[in-house]
């Protein structure tokens, strides 16, 4: 069973933190626009992200970021698998998925 819980009354960050209970559990697939394209941070467990031509398989403090306009399905791969989508329309250019670079300091 997926939960969603909304991010809100932050300031001006905004997202879902979503808990996935059982492996196999998806967000179902879904399309943004410049209004509410995300990232998505592993938190815990492991996911593969899809699209209709590619896939990818995720885990813990990794950082997708997606394109507007393509639709994308999470499914976890773990029990007890959370991500944290984090809006992204402070002005910022939108990139091609992938994984963003973590840099420690």
């Amino acid at each position: 069973m997926l939960k969603a819980i909304p991010l809100s009354n932050l300031g001006d960050l905004n997202g879902t933190i979503y808990d996935f209970e059982k492996s196999g559990d998806i967000l179902p697939k879904h399309v943004h626009d410049a209004t509410n394209i995300h990232i998505t941070i592993v938190a815990k467990g492991k996911i593969k992200a899809y699209s209709h031509d590619w896939e990818m398989e995720a885990d813990a403090g990794k950082i997708l970021d997606f394109r507007i306009g393509e639709p994308h399905e999470i499914m976890a791969l773990e029990d007890d698998t959370r991500i944290v989508n984090v809006l992204k329309t402070m002005g910022g250019t939108p990139n091609d998925i992938q994984y963003l670079e973590q840099t420690n300091g």
